[in-house]
């Protein structure tokens, strides 16, 4: 029996939704009102960069998706491995199954958290503090284990960001408990 096409695809998800707030953000570039007399690269210049940015990872992830399906497979055990006859029964199980998704539950509460930390801590915080803890926390969340380098990496990268928006477009973003140093 020859499997659907659509077996080891599922991550065409993930590039359909990229592209459509691409698409959301590049409605929005073409709405915006900019004011006559604003200095370059302008408000319009970011956003435009980050949505071709995102058009191009979309198609590239489309075309890898299509050329290279991901398909799951369950765990393997050799007759030598130290695993139990539960774990054993289960992967045999999972074998005849033809299709099986697995989700990293704990990679998505790390990003989620934050993200939702970074919302609650932006103004209290300011954008390098809150910023970085939520570099550490997809950094966490990508799998890396090494803390102390996430934030030194996070706390560099958090404070860039806020350069490159104050100085080179003049946006004022949330100082926080740093705004008097």
């Amino acid at each position: 029996m020859t499997p659907a096409w659509w077996t080891g695809r599922s991550g065409l998800i993930i590039p359909f939704v990229l592209a459509a707030f691409c698409t959301y953000l590049l409605v929005g570039v073409l709405t915006m009102e900019v004011p006559e007399g604003t200095a370059t690269p302008g408000p319009k210049f970011f956003p435009t960069i980050v949505l071709i940015a995102g058009y191009v990872v979309a198609g590239l992830l489309v075309v890898k998706y299509v050329r290279e399906p991901e398909v799951a497979e369950p765990p393997r055990y050799s007759e030598y491995e130290d695993v139990s006859d539960q774990a054993r029964a289960e992967a045999e199980a999972a074998a005849l199954v033809p299709h099986r998704t697995f989700s990293d539950w704990e990679s998505v509460l790390w990003a989620a958290g934050g993200l939702l930390a970074f919302a609650l801590l932006l103004i209290p915080a300011g954008w390098i503090v809150a910023g970085a803890l939520l570099f550490w926390c997809v950094a966490r969340a990508m799998g890396s284990r090494r803390p102390l380098f996430d934030v030194a990496v996070a706390a560099t990268m958090s404070s860039l960001v806020y350069l490159a928006f104050g100085v080179l477009l003049g946006l004022n973003l949330p100082s926080g408990i740093l705004g008097g140093l």
